[in-house]
C-alpha cells in the first residue's frame, strides 16, 4: 500500500494525538493550524494558574518532533485555502478544529452589556489575540453561571489577585486588568446537586489553596437521594467532589477577604437590570427528583452582583464546504466518516475527531480514544484513498501571500515567551500580538 499523506485541521491536543496515530501507522501528516503558534486548547483555554495541565505540552512536542509531521501554522482553512483544494492534495483530511465559542443561554437579561460568555474572559486572560485586550473588572459582586472546571477557572482568576497570577505567565496587559480587579464576592450557580455537578475534584480542591480565597458553601446545598447516592458508589470522583464540598460546607472559616461561593441547587432565570445595566440575577431554588435530576420549587431569590459569566459549555463553529448540525454544533458523523448530515452519506476521504466529532465534553486525555476511533475508520478506508494532485501545499500558501509558521518557529516563539519571562523571574511570559508572535517564529526560521 502506498504511503497515506493526510492533512490534519487544527493543532490542538485533539489533531496533535491523531497525528501521532497516523505517523505510527505509516502515514505523512501536514498538520494545520489557524493560529501562529500550536496546542490549541492547553495554550488558550487552560487557566494561567495550572501548570500541572500545561505540562500535558510535553507530551505533544514529543509527538509533534516526529519527522513525518509538518506544522503549517497561520493558516486558516477555509480562507487561506479551501477544504475542496485539501482533498485534491492530500488522501485523506481529517478535521479536528475543537471549540472556542459559547453556547448560549436563553434566559431574560442574558444580552447586556455586563453579561459575557466565559469564552471570552478565558480567550481575554489567556492571551488570546483574537480576543480583546482588556476587561473592565470593577465589579464588587460576580456572578458566574455553570457548575463544570470552566465555570471554576473563571470563578478563581476572578477571586484572585492580580498579584497572586503575576508569577504565572500571563501579559502584561492582562495583569493590568487583573491588578485592578474589584471582585470581593464571586457567586457560582448551578442548578445540580453535590452528585450532579460536573467539577473534577483537584479543580475544587484547588479553590482553597489561594490564601486570599474563602470557599463558601451553604450545608443545605448538601443534600442526596437514592439516585445521588448510586453516582457516588458508581464514581470515585463523584464521591471525591461530594467529600470536598461537604468539607467546605461544614468547616470553620479561614478569614481571607475574597469569597467565592459555590450555589448549589439554584436555577438562574433572569438577569435584573436598571438603567440597562446589571444589578443582579435571580434563581430558582430547585430540589432533587429522585432520579439524579432536579426540579423547581417556585421560591426565587435576588442576589445583587453587577457582572455576569455564563459558563454552559462551548460551541464549534461551522467550517466552510464542510457539513455542520446547527442543533447539535458537531460535523455530523458516524464516529469518524463525515456524513452528509446526520444519518447521511460518507463525505469520501473526510474524517473528523475531538470536540468538533462529539461535542466539548469530556477531558483533554478523553481526545486519544476518540483520535482512535478515527484513525482506525481512515487505514480501513486506505485502499479507496488517492490524492488527484501533487503539489506542495506551502509553495502553494507562500505562492498566494500567506506567510507560515513551522514547529522550528514555535521553538523560536517558545525561546521568546520564556525569555521575557526570565526577566521578572517567570518561567514564560506569553506574546500577544499576532504580529509580535509571527515575528519571533517566522524570525527564528530564517535563522
Amino acid at each position: 500500500m502506498p504511503e497515506l499523506k493526510i492533512a490534519v485541521v487544527g493543532a490542538g491536543p485533539a489533531g496533535i494525538y491523531c497525528s501521532d496515530l497516523l505517523v505510527r501507522g505509516g502515514a505523512q501528516v501536514d498538520l494545520f493550524e489557524q493560529m501562529p503558534a500550536p496546542f490549541g486548547l492547553i495554550r488558550y483555554g487552560v487557566a494561567p494558574d495550572h501548570p500541572r495541565i500545561k505540562g500535558i505540552v510535553n507530551s505533544l512536542h514529543k509527538v509533534l518532533d516526529q519527522p513525518e509531521i509538518r506544522l503549517i501554522g497561520n493558516v486558516t482553512v477555509g480562507r487561506d485555502i479551501s477544504v475542496a483544494e485539501l482533498r485534491e492534495l492530500y488522501d485523506a483530511v481529517v478535521i479536528s478544529t475543537g471549540a472556542v465559542a459559547d453556547k448560549a443561554l436563553n434566559i431574560p437579561g442574558i444580552d447586556l452589556p455586563e453579561s459575557h460568555g466565559a469564552a471570552e474572559f478565558v480567550g481575554f486572560y489567556d492571551g488570546n489575540p483574537r480576543f480583546q485586550r482588556e476587561w473592565d473588572l470593577s465589579a464588587n459582586s460576580v456572578a458566574v453561571i455553570g457548575v463544570g472546571n470552566v465555570g471554576l477557572d473563571v470563578a478563581r482568576i476572578l477571586a484572585k489577585t492580580g498579584d497572586e497570577l503575576k508569577v504565572t505567565e500571563i501579559p502584561d496587559n492582562v495583569y493590568g486588568s487583573l491588578s485592578a480587579n474589584q471582585a470581593k464576592e464571586v457567586h457560582v450557580f448551578g442548578r445540580r446537586g453535590p452528585a450532579q455537578v460536573k467539577f473534577s475534584p483537584q479543580e475544587l480542591k484547588e479553590l482553597d489553596h489561594s490564601p486570599t480565597i474563602e470557599v463558601v458553601v451553604n450545608p443545605e446545598d448538601i443534600d442526596y437521594d437514592a439516585a445521588s447516592e448510586a453516582a457516588r458508589r458508581d464514581s470515585k470522583s463523584t464521591d471525591l467532589v461530594c467529600q470536598i464540598l461537604e468539607q467546605y460546607a461544614i468547616r470553620e472559616p479561614k478569614g481571607a477577604p475574597h469569597k467565592l461561593y459555590i450555589h448549589l441547587f439554584e436555577a438562574p432565570v433572569e438577569v435584573l437590570e436598571e438603567g440597562g445595566h446589571v444589578v443582579g440575577i435571580r434563581t430558582e431554588r430547585q430540589e432533587l427528583d429522585g432520579n439524579g435530576g432536579t426540579r423547581g420549587t417556585g421560591k426565587y431569590t435576588d442576589w445583587p452582583i453587577q457582572t455576569v459569566y455564563r459558563a454552559v459549555g462551548y460551541r464549534s463553529d461551522a467550517l466552510a464546504e464542510v457539513p455542520f448540525d446547527d442543533d447539535r454544533g458537531v460535523i455530523p458523523n458516524d464516529g469518524g466518516h463525515v456524513l452528509t448530515h446526520s444519518g447521511g452519506d460518507i463525505v469520501p476521504g473526510l474524517y473528523v475527531t475531538g470536540w468538533i466529532k462529539r461535542g466539548p465534553i469530556g477531558l483533554i486525555g478523553n481526545t486519544k480514544s476518540d483520535a482512535k476511533e478515527t484513525v482506525d475508520l481512515l487505514f480501513a478506508d486506505a485502499p479507496q484513498l488517492s490524492r488527484v494532485r501533487e503539489v506542495d501545499v506551502v509553495e502553494l500558501l507562500n505562492a498566494r501571500g500567506i506567510s507560515t509558521t513551522t514547529w522550528d518557529g514555535w521553538y523560536a516563539l517558545d525561546a521568546a515567551e520564556r525569555a521575557a519571562g526570565e526577566t521578572e523571574g517567570r518561567e514564560r511570559k506569553k506574546i500577544v500580538e499576532w504580529d509580535d508572535m509571527l515575528a519571533a517564529s517566522t524570525g527564528a526560521s530564517e535563522a
